[in-house]
């Protein structure tokens, strides 16, 4: 791992746990079946699932905050669909800068080493590169959350 490039540069450049607090919206952690957060805009409060990895607690909280900027209020249908998918693709953006993105591809030698370096999960990874590429249409849903 260069030294130039490391997970720890990528977590202080952008902090949605911090977002959310400044917002005044709790971060609660239940066992979930079906995935990993949600937003409730009912109780204002995002809903993340117990056990996730620090990475995962982070791109889950990028994406649900993706949601609340977005006023979104439900995940389920057509709309829905777009919803997840502007949610990852601008989380992604966050989350991973290009600069952070391009040096550690130079080395990684796999998308799990290259995730694990940029301080997220394969899917939002998957996400910015695809957003790179020119659209997230391959995405069916949100992996990362609801």
């Amino acid at each position: 791992m260069p030294a130039s490039v490391g997970t720890a540069e990528a977590e202080v450049q952008y902090d949605p746990a911090a977002e959310l607090d400044r917002m005044g919206i709790p971060v609660v952690r239940l066992w979930l079946r079906d995935t990993w957060g949600v937003w409730s805009p009912k109780r204002r409060a995002v809903v993340i699932a117990a056990g996730l990895s620090p990475a995962e607690v982070r791109c889950v909280l990028a994406h649900e905050l993706e949601h609340i900027l977005a006023g979104d209020t439900g995940c389920g249908g057509r709309d829905g669909l777009r919803a997840e998918r502007r949610a990852d693709t601008l989380a992604a953006r966050k989350l991973i800068g290009l600069s952070d993105y391009f040096a550690a591809r130079q080395w990684a030698t796999s998308e799990a080493e290259l995730a694990e370096e940029l301080g997220v999960t394969t899917w939002i990874l998957r996400a910015r590169g695809a957003d790179l590429e020119g659209g997230t249409a391959w995405l069916a849903t949100s992996r990362t959350a609801g």
